[in-house]
């Protein structure tokens, strides 16, 4: 039973803050704004869809206390698009941080809660994304969970390299999902994570048995009893399964 890519989820002491500030990060809209969740998506969006990734920010009660494993790569048109775009974010409350970059033409930032994401210089590659170029996940064997993902997420490969191993929606819109090389071991449970699910009229059982032949293993972040399957990736990297949609 195929599955796809619909939402990137954000733990978030303040959900509705943190949509507001996304939400003009990106001219996106809070399109939901609920006690226990808030949602971003771009205006007039046909939820769900492969042009964008709507973003949902979920409350927990636990402070973030390592880097993300998951981030966002911000796209931008020219020079001054990307200076201009690091001038609002910053107005709106984000702040420079280093991960240890060093010297890179892209900007590093973190949100009002500290979540890491980048605004990249101009690059051909992003020119048909919109504001989102692509969702970074930090991976040990990137062309391992890439394969992995192809069948979660329901995205194809595209061409890579420097090791980054790239996945696109099967209509070439909206952002890439990229593996980025990374040796930094997993400590906690990630703040940022991906939600699939079937398309409409799917089998959710049978979505769930899909993922779990292909590498996947159950997860408990003490989400209790719920409607939704929650698994991790053969790198350890939560995600949930939802009701088809």
């Amino acid at each position: 039973m195929a599955t796809r890519l619909v939402h990137m989820v954000i733990d978030a002491h303040d959900p509705t803050g943190l949509a507001r500030f996304w939400a003009g990060a990106l001219d996106w809209e809070v399109g939901v704004d609920e006690p226990e969740e808030a949602t971003v998506w771009p205006p007039g969006f046909d939820y769900p869809a492969p042009g964008a990734l709507p973003l949902v920010f979920v409350p927990v009660p636990e402070s973030k206390t390592v880097k993300n494993r998951i981030h966002l790569d911000l796209a931008t048109q020219s020079t001054a698009h990307q200076q201009g775009l690091v001038g609002r974010v910053r107005d709106l409350g984000a702040v420079p941080v280093d991960i240890g970059q060093r010297d890179v033409p892209w900007v590093v930032l973190a949100d009002p809660e500290g979540n890491e994401f980048c605004v990249l210089e101009p690059r051909d590659t992003y020119r048909d994304t919109g504001p989102v170029a692509a969702i970074v996940v930090d991976s040990a064997v990137p062309a391992g969970v890439a394969d992995f993902w192809t069948v979660a997420g329901g995205w194809h490969l595209q061409n890579n390299g420097n090791g980054v191993v790239s996945l696109r929606a099967p209509q070439a819109s909206g952002p890439y999902l990229e593996f980025l090389p990374s040796t930094d071991p997993r400590r906690v449970k990630n703040r940022v994570h991906l939600d699939v699910a079937p398309y409409p009229g799917g089998d959710h059982a049978a979505a769930v048995e899909l993922s779990l032949r292909s590498g996947a293993v159950r997860a408990d972040v003490g989400q209790g009893d719920v409607t939704f399957a929650v698994l991790a990736d053969p790198e350890g990297n939560e995600f949930c399964v939802l009701s088809s949609r």
